[in-house]
């Protein structure tokens, strides 16, 4: 028995209540979830013009973030590359919220959205100037804290969070102490920032599949700036829980059709390419499992 939003009676609200009351109760005590964090509109639309997980880096398939440029708050290590050079400067060298470093008596270097490479380059042509024989002169990177990610919503500590290049989306939300028990855990979203006249990325993010049946579809791999909003589940929809249970269907590109594999393989070992269980593939006995010593094994009965 279904009870649509927009037509509640007066003969349901005490059935409702006591539902709300004693199964449905927030994090927060209140008799239901009053949503405080909702979608906008404007993001549903967009969040529903990605039908399908997107070529992405993300778990198992990860890749490496572009070149690192250097902006206020980074640390940089600036010290000559031999110990009897003439050159004395400053340890660590925190940038600027102008954008410059402190260089003692070599004065200050604008550094910001450079590389490490083309600072050390700078510092070199610098140092040069006024100490011909300082030698090598060595730039490195030792505190990084202008690449952040946020998550926010519905986790128990939402904020900002420094990124490290190999975090996922479970990770960052694992970081922001995870999901409270009001989290619509089937709205999640992921966003990628974009200039003000560009397109805009955002993402489902299909958090049970992720975290139940490993599937990584869309645990991508988090970049600087990407935001992951965890919406507040709706009273409608704690409503068609309480009537439906937790089978209710899924928006794509989550609850789409899964399938078990042949064998539990080892972890150094690929999962064979024909998937097994799907419509038109090859029958369980006709597909090779690789096993430890890299033979074909039987594929035992009833998988």
């Amino acid at each position: 028995m279904s009870f649509p939003c927009r037509h509640f009676t007066a003969s349901f609200l005490p059935v409702l209540t006591a539902a709300l009351l004693g199964c449905a109760t927030s994090s927060r005590g209140l008799p239901f979830n009053t949503a405080t964090h909702r979608l906008l509109d404007t993001t549903k639309q967009l969040r529903a013009s990605f039908p399908v997980p997107q070529p992405l880096p993300r778990e198992l398939a990860k890749g490496v973030l572009p070149g690192y440029y250097v902006e206020p708050g980074d640390t940089l290590l600036v010290q000559p590359a031999n110990l009897d050079s003439p050159v004395h400067l400053p340890v660590d060298q925190v940038v600027l919220p102008d954008g410059q470093i402190e260089l003692g008596a070599y004065g200050r270097l604008m550094v910001v959205n450079k590389t490490p490479e083309e600072i050390e380059s700078e510092v070199q042509t610098l140092i040069n100037q006024q100490t011909p024989n300082a030698g090598k002169i060595t730039v490195r990177l030792v505190g990084r804290q202008s690449k952040v990610f946020y998550v926010l919503g519905e986790v128990n500590s939402p904020g900002a969070y420094p990124l490290v290049g190999r975090e996922t989306v479970l990770d960052a939300i694992i970081a922001a102490g995870g999901l409270t028990d009001a989290a619509d855990r089937g709205a999640i979203t992921f966003t990628r920032p974009t200039m003000p006249e560009d397109c805009r990325v955002v993402l489902p993010i299909c958090y049970s599949e992720i975290v139940q049946i490993g599937d990584t579809s869309t645990n991508y791999q988090v970049g600087p700036g990407d935001r992951i909003y965890v919406p507040s589940m709706t009273l409608c929809k704690q409503l068609k829980q309480l009537c439906h249970g937790s089978q209710r269907p899924e928006c794509p590109p989550c609850g789409m059709f899964q399938w078990p594999c042949p064998a539990v393989l080892p972890m150094h070992l690929p999962v064979p390419p024909i998937p097994f269980g799907l419509p038109g593939g090859l029958p369980p006995e006709a597909i090779p499992i690789p096993s430890a010593n890299g033979l074909k094994s039987e594929v035992p009965a009833g998988l």
